[in-house]
């Protein structure tokens, strides 16, 4: 077997956001217990954050309240490697007290002011309580301050403290985000194969994956692969046709000459390729695959190739998603999409039915099973759809409700470019042709959308997830400093 150097399977790991609490030293001796009140509200923000937010919090200690402390909070937040700041602002301060934390940490920094109180009481109202309620106060100097640092807020957040589920759901999302630039960043991507044959739109650049992502793309070979399902002894194959046997269905054949029901013979060879997709997953340490090779009729790379939907599709079903027609660009938009907790599968529009306007939108390949409505099914298919070789092939639809699409394109210039939608999964009969197909409903109607979503300027291939995310997948563009065009 080729040699590579060991690296251990890809884990989910979380992002980690710094959070500075930041007050003004001269108020301290003026007002006696300010200090310890903020202190206590601090307490309670990072308490409710570390409950609310998908990151690990790495908190300064104290209140940062001269612009040295600032320098010493700043260092170490740049040490922590930290990929999102928090200013929580417990009452007034200088701009001078945050705009060291900012420059020495070089991430985007959310800025927050959330009131202890909904409103003071204002019969008993002293200068030290509204001192304690001044979190908004220096939000305008400190944004003010930091855009001619050319490092702008990435977001403002104003509320209270306390029952607040806008201030706090936004305070989460930019979290999540957080996590998954830190995901991105840390992502090797296989590249195995080649783009298919005139794919234009499929063909990018794995420097501006890095430089824009972070994530490494790493080229692997058929022989890769080919080594790997050579060394899967019996009981590997035969413990993966089981789980195999689990998870999916074997229905009768539809109305399609190419399509026949799935018999236990037919599943070995996918088993084997399974065995050996989880082997070179795990020795690579790869966080997703592109993958397409056309290969030579019957010969071991074609069948390699024709073999590898199921096993792919248990990958991506574990967080590792896979694309095929080696589009590297859907990988990163269903990686995106995984780690927003939508899903994410390999998806393009299929036919649209005019007459109860929706379309079919789905693709033949690996898929992500877990958000597939009901227990998916596989087909085998004598012809490929357009590929060469036969094999087992995935089919579902996607389980009823709120979905989202995203689509990773680039400008002429080189530049990523994401386009977002939202539409609704509704339920009803698919074809019976080996490829997952969700009914999808669009606004304003299907003929507008299609025509919306073409002119953004996508490629033909998107992530198709669960949910409403299209506010997520703005921030995350917002955090790399990329377009985002949401269709609507």
């Amino acid at each position: 077997m080729a040699m590579v150097d060991p690296i251990a399977s890809p884990i989910w790991t979380s992002g980690r956001v710094g959070v500075c609490s930041v007050g003004h030293y001269v108020y301290w001796p003026q007002f006696e217990g300010l200090r310890d009140r903020l202190l206590e509200h601090t307490a309670t923000f990072l308490a409710e954050l570390r409950r609310r937010a998908p990151a690990t919090i790495i908190a300064a200690e104290g209140l940062c309240d001269t612009s040295q402390r600032a320098v010493e909070v700043g260092e170490e937040f740049a040490r922590q490697r930290v990929d999102l700041v928090i200013i929580y602002v417990a009452t007034y301060t200088p701009s001078a007290h945050v705009l060291p934390v900012i420059r020495r940490t070089g991430v985007p920094a959310l800025v927050v002011g959330l009131q202890p109180t909904p409103a003071m009481d204002y019969d008993r109202a002293t200068t030290a309580l509204q001192l304690e309620h001044d979190n908004i106060t220096s939000l305008p100097e400190i944004a003010g301050a930091m855009a001619r640092a050319d490092q702008a807020p990435i977001d403002v957040v104003v509320g209270t403290l306390h029952d607040d589920e806008r201030a706090w759901g936004r305070i989460a999302a930019w979290c999540q985000v957080a996590t998954v630039v830190h995901e991105l960043a840390n992502a090797r991507i296989g590249l195995l194969g080649h783009v298919y044959e005139g794919m234009l739109d499929m063909n990018s650049d794995p420097t501006m994956v890095e430089a824009t992502f972070g994530a490494h793309v790493e080229h692997l070979e058929m022989e890769d692969l080919a080594v790997r399902v050579e060394g899967v002894s019996e009981d590997e194959w035969r413990a993966k046709r089981e789980e195999i046997t689990r998870i999916f269905s074997c229905p009768a054949p539809g109305a399609d000459p190419v399509a026949r029901q799935v018999r236990d013979e037919d599943l070995v060879w996918p088993a084997r390729v399974a065995c050996g997709m989880d082997r070179l997953v795990a020795d690579f340490g790869l966080g997703g695959l592109a993958y397409y090779y056309r290969g030579l009729d019957d010969n071991l790379y074609e069948r390699l190739h024709a073999g590898m939907i199921i096993g792919n599709s248990l990958i991506t079903s574990r967080g590792v998603p896979c694309a095929g027609e080696l589009d590297l660009k859907n990988c990163l938009a269903m990686f995106i999409m995984s780690r927003l907790g939508a899903g994410g599968s390999f998806a393009e529009f299929h036919p649209v039915d005019f007459a109860e306007d929706f379309a079919l939108v789905g693709h033949d390949g690996p898929h992500h099973l877990q958000i597939a409505e009901g227990r998916p099914a596989l087909r085998l298919l004598s012809v490929l759809h357009g590929k060469r070789g036969s094999g087992p092939s995935v089919e579902y639809t996607l389980k009823r409700g709120p979905i989202s699409m995203l689509g990773l394109t680039q400008t002429h210039a080189g530049a990523f470019k994401m386009v977002v939608a939202e539409g609704e999964s509704v339920l009803g009969p698919i074809p019976a042709t080996g490829n997952t197909n969700t009914r999808g409903r669009f606004r304003p109607d299907v003929r507008t959308f299609l025509e919306r979503w073409t002119m953004a300027g996508p490629t033909h291939h998107f992530a198709l997830g669960v949910g409403h995310v299209a506010d997520q997948v703005e921030r995350l563009a917002r955090y790399l400093g990329i377009e985002c065009v949401r269709v609507a």
